[in-house]
């Protein structure tokens, strides 16, 4: 079942966020991973969003989103996001 990781995030840096987005996409695709939502301008319908800048990146399933996250590559650059940003992230289930 296709696996979501949602991050809603505020960049606080956007030099220092550039810096961490350049490196992403090999990361991304490296563990099967492709972007389906990458940027900001969403419409709040309800409520309220974290953050200006909505992401969902697609994943085989569960597991490979988690091998993503974990993983050395990724945690390298993590650091650069929260030093640049806040937010929130999750990994959901798609509805498959």
């Amino acid at each position: 079942m296709t696996a979501y990781l949602i991050a809603q995030i505020e960049v606080n840096d956007p030099e220092a966020y550039s810096r961490y987005t350049a490196r992403t996409p090999d990361v991304i695709a490296q563990f099967g991973g492709r972007f389906v939502v990458r940027g900001g301008d969403p419409e709040v319908l309800e409520g309220s969003l974290p953050g200006s800048r909505v992401v969902v990146v697609a994943f085989e399933n569960r597991a490979a989103a988690r091998r993503f996250y974990d993983s050395p590559e990724y945690q390298e650059i993590l650091p650069l996001r929260l030093a640049a940003s806040t937010g929130v992230s999750c990994i959901v289930d798609g509805a498959e």
